[in-house]
């Protein structure tokens, strides 16, 4: 696994990649839906990056359609945690989220890591499972002015700026971060599965407090529902 950093308050704590950050490679050759290598529309930009797992093309930008609100539920072996996009603030990343959600890209697949000390997250979205995977795209940063992560925020990983991919993570209490990783959800029902989760504790693979999940958290599927 790779480590990089993450910006807690104004300590600097080292991370393995997987929540908050993630491997995005340089832009590469991988072919996009429809044979193009990406999209820009409205302020959308979706390139071409590796890694390319689980491949399922390059999203088109619609932005009437990454307008209209609505919400995730993620039925996983743990229960079920539901969040509302936050289409307004976020609509680049909502609009990938739900791109990736509706081809299946999330089903199947585990969260990979659970911090419970000073960083108080559970890290998704990779289908290798390592930290290092991707779409085989990445997009800009939204949504970071004043940006804070209380309890119940929905985040991406990533691995610097405008490095975004597929990696996510969900905030299980309230926790500081430097405003670098942006905020696309509010968890409104699950977040008693993502405490239960983080106290079933994790096994410091990474370091103290940071792990893989004691509780296996596999993701069956991700619903989503207009609001």
């Amino acid at each position: 696994m790779k480590r990089t950093t993450w910006a807690a308050g104004p300590t600097v704590l080292a991370m393995v990649s997987l929540a908050l950050s993630t491997t995005a490679g340089p832009a590469s050759a991988a072919p996009a839906a429809g044979g193009a290598t990406g999209s820009t529309a409205a302020g959308c930009t979706y390139t071409a990056a590796v890694p390319a797992d689980n491949f399922k093309g390059i999203p088109v930008f619609d932005a009437e359609r990454a307008a209209k609100p609505y919400s995730a539920t993620l039925r996983t072996s743990q229960g079920a945690i539901t969040f509302r996009a936050l289409t307004d603030q976020a609509p680049c990343t909502t609009y990938s989220f739900r791109f990736l959600a509706e081809r299946d890209y999330f089903d199947r697949t585990h969260c990979h890591r659970l911090t419970t000390q000073r960083l108080y997250v559970l890290q998704c979205g990779d289908p290798t499972g390592t930290g290092s995977g991707g779409p085989g795209y990445s997009f800009p940063d939204e949504n970071l002015t004043g940006a804070t992560y209380p309890a119940g925020t929905v985040a991406m990983a990533n691995a610097g700026p405008d490095t975004n991919g597929s990696q996510f993570f969900i905030v299980w209490k309230d926790t500081k971060l430097s405003p670098a990783y942006t905020p696309f959800g509010r968890v409104t029902a699950g977040l008693d599965v993502l405490q239960k989760i983080a106290a079933g504790g994790e096994d410091d693979q990474n370091g103290p407090g940071d792990g893989f999940p004691t509780l296996p958290v596999d993701i069956r599927d991700v619903r989503i529902s207009k609001r």
